[in-house]
């Protein structure tokens, strides 16, 4: 199947298009989104997205408007993203909604999806040293990289190893009641693991050397042990599913939840995760799961490089405790939410 390019229009989207097309396998196909985003379905598709002087796309963003009302205009796709910015920021933001908007529009998307520039391509800097070349060779060969794995995707099996990591209370916590209606929909040879990030017992990463990193990740370990290399990284090198029960305080991922994320990356520097499905379940006291939702795509997906499953994650809002298993309807949720993770993608 040939890759489909949606390619949001500007100033500076044709210095992108210049770049891509040498890049991409024979019979890559066009689609302006201006034009409409009908017959998407089933697709391998390539977001291009070249942002102005002010971070911006303004035909992209009417294209987010379109995906967030759509419900299921990019169902059975699969997708990878290219951003290229003129200025230093913005472009991960920008990925980052557009990833939720389209997966939320029944769009996969691979472990890693995203090569971003910004304008002074210093962000290939480390890529270029590695590789031996100059930040523009190694911005065309990630995209080339990328293509390919894109092209050469054939989908995942439902998952029959579960991980749910959590850093709740049991006895109060309306996202581990979230997880057990969900978990109660799971068939019964889903084999699941839970572990809880207690406090206290998971130190954050502090940043130590590439090649220190590089050597205990090498070894399947990290410099500061405990149970993260005791426990938890055995469970995650043993799932095929990885499910995060995101409870919503602050707008943010828990402190464990992200020393999780920080600490993963001495295990990533010797596996990859491509064929690992990412999951959240996400429940707000008050709003904001949509900001939890992107940490998630941007610390597992585009950084750790798990497979992003359609409407890989379920939001809810309670605040009192036990309020969520009242919520109207939420069983049925939770069910639905189940059945979905055992399907292929």
């Amino acid at each position: 199947m040939a890759i489909t390019v949606i390619f949001p229009r500007n100033e500076y989207s044709e210095n992108l298009r210049e770049i891509l097309e040498p890049l991409l396998p024979p019979g890559a196909l066009w689609r302006d989104p201006e034009e409409g985003l009908e017959d998407l379905r089933g697709r391998k598709l390539l977001f291009a997205v070249a942002l102005d002087q002010g971070g911006c796309n303004m035909s992209c963003y009417r294209m987010l408007s379109l995906l967030r009302r759509s419900g299921g205009l990019l169902e059975d796709s699969v997708g990878a993203l290219v951003v290229t910015g003129v200025g230093e920021l913005y472009t991960k933001d920008v990925a980052r909604d557009l990833v939720l908007a389209a997966n939320l529009a029944g769009c996969a998307f691979l472990g890693r999806p995203l090569v971003e520039a910004t304008g002074s391509l210093r962000n290939f800097q480390v890529q270029a040293q590695l590789g031996g070349t100059d930040e523009a060779t190694a911005f065309r060969m990630a995209i080339a990289e990328l293509a390919e794995r894109l092209a050469g995707w054939e989908g995942l099996p439902p998952p029959r190893r579960v991980l749910a990591l959590h850093a709740s209370v049991r006895s109060t916590s309306n996202t581990l009641a979230l997880w057990e209606l969900v978990k109660a929909g799971l068939p019964e040879e889903v084999e699941v693991r839970e572990v809880c990030l207690q406090n206290g017992t998971l130190a954050d990463c502090i940043g130590c050397s590439y090649t220190a990193c590089l050597h205990f990740g090498q070894q399947g370990g990290c410099f500061y042990g405990g149970p993260m290399v005791e426990e938890v990284f055995p469970a995650v090198r043993d799932c095929d599913g990885l499910v995060m029960l995101c409870a919503n305080y602050n707008d943010a991922l828990s402190a464990n939840l992200t020393a999780f994320v920080n600490r993963l990356t001495a295990l990533f520097r010797q596996n990859r995760f491509y064929d690992k499905q990412l999951y959240g379940l996400i429940v707000s006291g008050y709003s904001g799961g949509d900001l939890i939702a992107r940490q998630l795509i941007s610390g597992l997906n585009m950084n750790k490089s798990f497979y992003l499953p359609p409407r890989f994650c379920l939001l809810e809002t309670a605040n009192e405790k036990g309020s969520l298993v009242k919520l109207p309807g939420i069983a049925e949720r939770g069910g639905a939410f189940a059945a979905q993770m055992m399907a292929r993608r």
